[in-house]
């Protein structure tokens, strides 16, 4: 299905996928994955390189499991970094509200980048040429990067085979919802034949994933609420990720600490951390996201 210049290296939701681009002049990583597994991102394109050099690493946006391992990369391949015109800011302040760090409860190492990839600009990766198109929605600098020779898309988090990354409630949340749903619709356009996705396998079922995005687009349109509690289920299930498990009585005090919670509750739920945790355990659960086992709140997968 794909060309055997590119290795996808499929992870899981901690860690967004890395796609290792060899020759026939550079070999190029596009993405890094999380802080907390550096080492095992590292394992795993040291694999793949078999002795070859790392001449690139660029990112599709800069949210922290896709990036969180640029520092590590840069340090032992040697590597400049290319982050999307629309992060660099973000990235030079360090803005770890904007970047969805302490803000949500996650973790990275912070990185200097080399250049910036702008919307419309031709980078040459593994023998093909690659189209950088702006995919905002999830991340409003975001990228993705299409080769028309091969109809092959790599969609970062506009688009997975099950879903998409989460939009923010808050101010502005309809238009970050309206370029989500523009977003899918150039996918669309494009009528990919495979799509390399930022979380899961790549797929060729593109307009059934397509749809399914639209309508959950639509279902957050019309509550906001709906997409603030399915952001808070997101982030905490990503932070169970992280740390492996929580004591199921700490629960509240974990909320109190990460200032999104307590954000979202005074302005859509007035519920309290001790209410708030019940409910949000209790749908992770429903969902089997997450389980209880000997008094401590684990992800599933664990």
């Amino acid at each position: 299905m794909l060309p055997t210049s590119i290795a996808v290296i499929v992870r899981d939701w901690l860690n967004a996928n890395h796609i290792l681009f060899l020759g026939p002049e550079e070999n190029v990583l596009v993405d890094a994955g999380y802080v907390t597994h550096a080492d095992t991102t590292i394992r795993l394109v040291s694999e793949r390189l078999a002795g070859r050099s790392l001449h690139r690493l660029v990112n599709t946006h800069c949210h922290s499991d896709h990036m969180g391992g640029n520092a590590a990369v840069q340090r032992v391949f040697g590597c400049p970094i290319w982050v999307p015109e629309g992060e660099a800011p973000l990235i030079e302040a360090w803005d770890t509200r904007a970047l969805w760090i302490d803000y949500a409860g996650q973790r990275a190492e912070r990185f200097r980048f080399d250049a910036v990839v702008r919307p419309g600009d031709t980078l040459a990766m593994g023998g093909y040429e690659w189209q950088s198109i702006a995919a905002p929605g999830h991340d409003m600098g975001a990228l993705m990067f299409w080769n028309e020779a091969e109809r092959i898309l790599i969609s970062g988090d506009a688009l997975w085979q099950r879903g998409f990354g989460i939009v923010l409630p808050g101010a502005g949340y309809r238009e970050r919802l309206a370029a989500a749903r523009s977003t899918l619709e150039t996918i669309r356009a494009l009528a990919p034949r495979i799509v390399i996705p930022g979380h899961g396998t790549p797929f060729t079922e593109i307009e059934p994933a397509i749809d399914l995005c639209l309508s959950r687009i639509a279902g957050f349109e019309a509550d906001e609420s709906r997409l603030a509690r399915h952001v808070l289920k997101v982030m905490l299930s990503f932070a169970l990720m992280d740390v492996g498990s929580l004591e199921a009585a700490t629960l509240p005090q974990y909320l109190e600490t990460v200032p999104l919670y307590g954000e979202y509750d005074r302005t859509w739920f007035h519920l309290g951390y001790e209410e708030l945790a019940r409910q949000l355990f209790e749908d992770l659960a429903r969902s089997g996201a997450v389980l209880k086992r000997d008094g401590r709140i684990l992800p599933a997968a664990a």
